[in-house]
């Protein structure tokens, strides 16, 4: 068993990649119930296709936080970590769709006397 950590906003993501038939259980849903969206599925088995294994490892997921496309790319994240301990040939093709590197975009705090982060109320010259 090999685990793994990805996060992206604030969304974190614990990977537990075994042996098996490719069964992906997030939460403990299967992972199309999880992510009902079609392209945010195919965000957590592109690692899979890249380095061309798909259908040989069962995946567990746990994750928290964050909306379901920061969490589907927290999990992508971690699975492409999990394939590169399980074999480092995987490390180039997966860093090179920049599956590897963490995306550290997040909200920006708001500011006080504003209602947003920048945006301002509406200015009355008179």
């Amino acid at each position: 068993m090999i685990n793994a950590i990805g996060r992206r906003k604030a969304s974190i993501a614990r990977v537990y990649l075994t042996k098996g038939e490719g069964n992906i259980t997030v939460n403990g849903k299967e992972f199309r119930n999880y992510f009902p969206q079609t392209h945010v599925q195919q965000n957590i088995t592109d690692p899979f296709a890249t380095v061309g294994v798909e259908n040989i490892y069962d995946l567990k997921v746990n994750v928290s936080g964050g909306g379901f496309k920061g969490q589907a790319e927290a999990v992508r994240m971690a699975i492409a970590r999990a394939l590169v301990k399980l074999n480092e040939d995987f490390r180039k093709p997966l860093k090179d769709r920049k599956f590897l590197r963490r995306d550290a975009r997040v909200v920006e705090r708001k500011k006080y006397g504003k209602p947003k982060a920048r945006k301002s109320f509406q200015f009355s010259k008179r």
